[in-house]
């Protein structure tokens, strides 16, 4: 590997070092010591001598000379390190005017000095200021992990009791999983957890997720709050904050939170896509052995999370998914992205068809009534894939409430950000800029209780009114907007 440059050499390539100095100098170290032919030329005689002493190929030239170019024609990898950025850029153009094929690494001062390098026929341009920040960035890195992950484990160690790991509402993979390897990592230290869930495990992927893993999860309306001296909350922020009054020793999410929390330990990081990639260094920094299934349902909430690395995919999604990638069961993660269909699903995604209203590229439709809500989500992500559609969203009756799911393939669009826009003062909605809910109290819209009789009139208040405000949140015009039959 060529030093700082990510440029794979093979051995029989032979080097030379224009302009030394203490760069240049260690450099030509490790080539040397990799059993590589250096030759090194540099303008100052006493450290010409010096390289000399310690048995170094090195003479005495200025790089800017054009004899310079002559001794180094028959070289494969040329490297020009001086700190003279000029003498640099003459000594590629004398180089480069033999047109010999030399594959020549530059040294630069500044970006500036870098463009300038590049032009005059540098393959690769590095500067050493840029190298030692980003070298001290990851040493910042390495150790801000390495106190976290101490910080985390002395919470954890504290815990006399139980430790609860609160997950959001209705909770999606990447939440379920961040907390089994939270359970995972705690039960390494000998404290007892429990998963805490609120609302139901909807998405029949999610379900699948869960049944196939194999991963405990217990309802929060059948716990005893007393039990847990120590309380989690992981991947939360989304799915709706717990009491501002509620202790919070620990949180480990990828999403700021709404409330302030006093807790003994927070990591919160919104320049990662999903928290499995945060729980996954910390099981990595404590090089844990992960259980098959926590590994597997890491894997699947980042890729959950990131559609697959299509959506806001960071490098330390990347590298959190290479780490699990081998420790994972991919039978398991075939079989969990490909649920059967419900027949209730199969209903619904019929009825959002035949109520399809389609302006340009966005879809719009409305289900009725729905038993199974989480069959919204499914239908509006199969009504994407049709021809033209870049954008849709499901609407239905369910309960007391009107439930609608959003997608979105157009990366002009936000449609997480549409749907507040058009219901957030009525309804509650969470999501990305991919895919997003909200839930309406159906009394706001219509002001009538749910009942047999007044089903038809329900049905149609409901889709005026939400087809309306979505349209215009999106900016179309819906007057004059097709079936789509």
């Amino acid at each position: 590997m060529l030093m700082g440059t990510g440029i794979t050499m093979t051995s029989m390539s032979t080097y030379a070092i224009l302009g030394c100095g203490s760069v240049g100098h260690a450099v030509a170290e490790e080539l040397v010591d990799e059993g590589k032919d250096v030759l090194i030329i540099d303008s100052d005689d006493g450290r010409v001598e010096a390289l000399r002493d310690q048995d170094l190929d090195a003479r005495q030239g200025d790089i800017r000379e054009v004899e310079v170019a002559d001794a180094v024609s028959d070289r494969d990898v040329i490297l020009i390190l001086s700190s003279d950025v000029e003498a640099n850029t003459a000594a590629i153009e004398n180089i480069r005017a033999r047109e010999n094929d030399h594959f020549i690494v530059a040294r630069a001062s500044d970006p500036v000095s870098s463009d300038a390098l590049t032009e005059a026929g540098a393959d690769v341009v590095i500067n050493p200021s840029a190298v030692i920040a980003n070298s001290a960035l990851r040493a910042l890195e390495t150790g801000e992990l390495e106190y976290k992950t101490r910080k985390l484990a002395e919470v954890i160690d504290e815990t006399d009791g139980k430790l609860a790991i609160r997950i959001h509402r209705s909770p999606d993979p990447d939440s379920i999983a961040s907390a089994a390897a939270l359970k995972a990592l705690a039960e390494s230290r000998d404290v007892e957890a429990d998963i805490i869930y609120e609302g139901e495990i909807g998405h029949q992927e999610n379900r699948a997720f869960v049944n196939l893993l194999g991963i405990e999860l217990v309802s929060g309306e059948t716990i005893d709050e007393a039990a847990y001296d120590t309380i989690a909350i992981v991947d939360h922020a989304k799915g709706g904050e717990p009491d501002e009054d509620q202790q919070i020793d620990i949180i480990v999410d990828h999403y700021e939170q709404e409330h302030e929390h006093d807790a003994a330990f927070s990591d919160v990081r919104p320049n990662v896509s999903s928290t499995s990639t945060i729980m996954t260094k910390y099981i990595q920094e404590l090089d844990l052995t992960l259980e098959q299934e926590v590994a597997t349902a890491l894997l699947y909430g980042i890729r959950a999370e990131t559609l697959d690395f299509k959506r806001d995919t960071t490098p330390a999604d990347l590298t959190a998914a290479a780490y699990l990638y081998p420790f994972a069961d991919h039978d398991t993660l075939e079989q969990v992205e490909s649920p059967s269909m419900s027949a209730e699903t199969l209903d619904v995604l019929a009825e959002a068809i035949r109520n399809r209203e389609v302006e340009g590229s966005h879809l719009v439709s409305n289900a009725g009534f729905v038993r199974d809500r989480d069959a919204l989500s499914q239908a509006a992500q199969h009504l994407l894939n049709l021809e033209g559609i870049t954008t849709t969203a499901v609407f239905a009756i369910a309960d007391d409430s009107i439930y609608l799911a959003a997608r979105s393939k157009d990366i002009r669009m936000d449609i997480g950000r549409i749907l507040e826009d058009a219901f957030d003062s009525i309804g509650e909605s969470k999501g990305h800029s991919t895919e997003a809910s909200v839930e309406i109290p159906l009394g706001i819209f219509t002001g009538i209780e749910v009942s047999e009789d007044n089903r038809e009139t329900l049905l149609e208040l409901t889709e005026e009114a939400v087809k309306k405000k979505l349209f215009e949140s999106m900016g179309v015009d819906s007057s004059d907007s097709s079936n789509g039959n």
